[in-house]
């Protein structure tokens, strides 16, 4: 067979360890929402948007924008922030919705959800039950073509992380500047770490509350606006590890958030039933060679027989087993779907 069968298994299976992505307004460079723009020359579509910021990674990842907005809002009205089903949410944490007019270099908080992202309360489940955040686009904002709209999150549990998404945006408003929290930087080369939360949801807290004031402008200038930025401490980075995550979410009612700052609008419950696991990987293409006949069928999983780890019909063929991570144990969902979880 031209491809290894090692390479085909682990694209089918690379949701089993994603996180958490936006895909609405579009996130850069996303191949997950088609009403996003033409790519820039030379881009291509990124299939780990659901990772981490990398350690040294620019804010954003992608520097390059689209050459023509995804949304154009108007000051003061209701926006909403849709992120895709199936990540690892990992017991929730601090979101941020933040907004950059010089090119990313500089973002001003426009909304924010403390302790419990993702979730309506204290958890330490990896199924998220929010998937949407609406609330107001401050009146003040100024008007700019070229607008960034990021969304940041430092997760509760697991290696300590900082996520971004970044998506393009165009913004209407008679205000010429606007004055808010510098966005907060977390668990990123020279900024400082927050630690676990560890069922402390208060773990990180004056990051936020403490963070000093700028103003920006529609031309691009951001300026300190109060207080002190904070000092940047050092930090050693962590091997990562994959974090259990679920690609099937069971039935939830979602209640309105309990969050002490904020409360998310506009709750969308996560869809009841998700038919298959969505594989965030470019499509794999069909061996050349001579056909192969084991009794399975393309794209099928399975479970090992101790439950530590599963297996994946690649084209006719089984695949070596393949663990899942520490602590956790393969589950069948459906009828040839299977899931890595917690016991």
């Amino acid at each position: 067979m031209l491809f290894k069968i090692s390479t085909i298994a682990a694209a089918l299976v690379a949701s089993v360890s994603a996180h958490m992505s936006m895909v609405e307004p579009c996130t850069r460079y996303t191949a997950h929402n088609p009403k996003c723009p033409a790519l820039p020359a030379g881009k291509a579509f990124d299939y780990n948007l659901k990772d981490p910021l990398g350690y040294t990674e620019p804010l954003c990842k992608h520097t390059t924008p689209y050459a023509t907005p995804v949304a154009t809002w108007t000051a003061g009205q209701s926006i909403t922030a849709r992120f895709e089903a199936g990540g690892a949410a990992h017991g929730g944490g601090h979101i941020q919705f933040s907004l950059s007019y010089d090119g990313g270099k500089t973002f001003v908080v426009i909304h924010e959800v403390l302790k419990h992202a993702f979730f309506d309360g204290p958890t330490d489940s990896n199924m998220a039950t929010v998937l949407s955040y609406t609330f107001d686009l401050p009146k003040e904002v100024p008007a700019s073509d070229k607008a960034i709209f990021a969304w940041t999150w430092v997760n509760a549990i697991g290696n300590r992380e900082f996520y971004m998404n970044c998506a393009d945006v165009a913004i209407k408003s008679y205000s010429n500047s606007f004055t808010g929290k510098r966005m907060t930087i977390a668990n990123h080369e020279g900024y400082p770490t927050i630690d676990e939360f560890k069922n402390n949801y208060d773990t990180g807290i004056e990051h936020y509350k403490n963070a000093p004031l700028i103003t920006v402008t529609g031309s691009g200038s951001a300026t300190p606006g109060g207080g002190n930025p904070p000092s940047p401490l050092p930090h050693v980075p962590q091997p990562h590890v994959p974090q259990p995550s679920s690609v099937s979410v069971p039935p939830v009612v979602v209640k309105p958030t309990t969050v002490e700052q904020e409360k998310p609008t506009n709750v969308v419950p996560v869809p009841t039933y998700i038919p298959s696991p969505v594989v965030s990987t470019p499509p794999v293409p069909k061996p050349t060679g001579p056909p192969t006949n084991s009794g399975c069928t393309h794209g099928v999983q399975e479970c090992t027989a101790d439950g530590s780890g599963f297996k994946v019909c690649v084209w006719g063929v089984w695949s070596s087993a393949i663990n899942c991570a520490p602590k956790t144990k393969c589950k069948a969902l459906a009828p040839g779907t299977v899931n890595c979880d917690w016991p």
